[in-house]
């Protein structure tokens, strides 16, 4: 397993994340073996959410694994909150005193004392940055978080809340896969009139390079959002899966293997998040850890799903 310093931190961190999303789809006991797995494997790094299954996942998670202070010095825990799903609709929270109180559940559901990091889940066209900056002061003071960051945000909202807060934001969490490019695709057609060279995401893999934020892509083996996984679909992504497995046989890997690889091979030290339940998947994601692709093989890939290579 790869290790990477999360950016601006002392913490060394695997650059597989196991993500916890879909975790109470499991027995109690299966997921055990899935965190096992995931421990087995070199994976330190833990995310969860407080919107995953509505607490369910933390639940679950601190109870398979049996938590307690032993066992948590072993791993480091990523909490996020902001999404609020109530009355059949969700909506974004970032007021000082929903971050506490969610923050208060999440240590609780989790069975533990702090957060090694915790992001605030999408942005909140309604955020008052002076508030947020007063929550994570009052979290971090009292030892109940020791880093912040956030997810899915762009440049511009990330320097107005850094612009109010006292600690520097650390990561930012962005779906990204060789399916869902969005990141890299406009700095490859700059200058071009091609759907491929409109700005959707606002420079926001050049913004975490520059301003040292480490960049966790989530959905690394998604098509679209939510659309179902590239691997193995035969239909739009034939040539892609071709070249997977192609490759794969070169490194004695899967497929899926080399498309997460695809992401680790970039030069800003992304990490990934899986999603996965199965033991067998993880183990395929963590193989990827290491494996360096040929820049040859990186553009290659990129390619097969479509994209163009001016």
């Amino acid at each position: 397993m790869k290790y990477i310093k999360l950016s601006n931190t002392d913490l060394s961190v695997s650059n597989i994340i196991m993500g916890n999303m879909r975790l109470n789809e499991l027995s109690k006991n299966e997921a055990e073996i899935l965190i096992k797995t995931a421990l087995d494997n070199g994976i330190n790094f833990f995310d969860h959410a407080d919107v995953y299954g509505s607490g369910e996942c933390e639940t679950l998670f601190a109870q398979a694994i049996g938590m307690n202070p032993t066992i948590r010095e072993k791993m480091l825990l990523q909490g996020k909150c902001g999404i609020v799903k109530k009355n059949g609709f969700a909506y974004f929270d970032f007021s000082k005193e929903y971050i506490l109180y969610a923050t208060d559940q999440i240590l609780k559901r989790l069975n533990t004392e702090y957060l090694d990091t915790l992001l605030l889940h999408r942005p909140d066209s309604l955020v008052e940055p002076e508030e947020v900056a007063e929550a994570f002061d009052i979290l971090q003071k009292s030892g109940k978080v020791r880093h912040f960051g956030v997810s899915n945000q762009n440049p511009s909202q990330i320097r107005f809340l850094q612009r109010s807060v006292n600690q520097k934001l650390v990561a930012n969490q962005l779906q990204f896969s060789v399916a869902h490019s969005l990141m890299v695709d406009v700095g490859l057609t700059v200058n071009m009139t091609i759907p491929q060279s409109v700005s959707r995401e606002g420079g926001i893999l050049d913004y975490c390079r520059e301003n040292n934020i480490t960049i966790q892509a989530w959905s690394p083996l998604q098509k679209g959002f939510f659309e179902g996984t590239f691997i193995g679909d035969k239909g739009k992504y034939a040539k892609l899966n071709e070249t997977l497995e192609r490759i794969g046989k070169k490194y004695s890997v899967p497929a899926a293997t080399i498309a997460i690889a695809w992401i680790t091979r970039h030069p800003a030290n992304i990490q990934v998040v899986t999603g996965t339940i199965s033991p067998k998947h993880l183990t395929e994601a963590c193989l990827a850890s290491e494996l360096r692709l040929e820049k040859e093989e990186w553009y290659e890939i990129y390619a097969a799903a479509g994209n163009m290579i001016p």
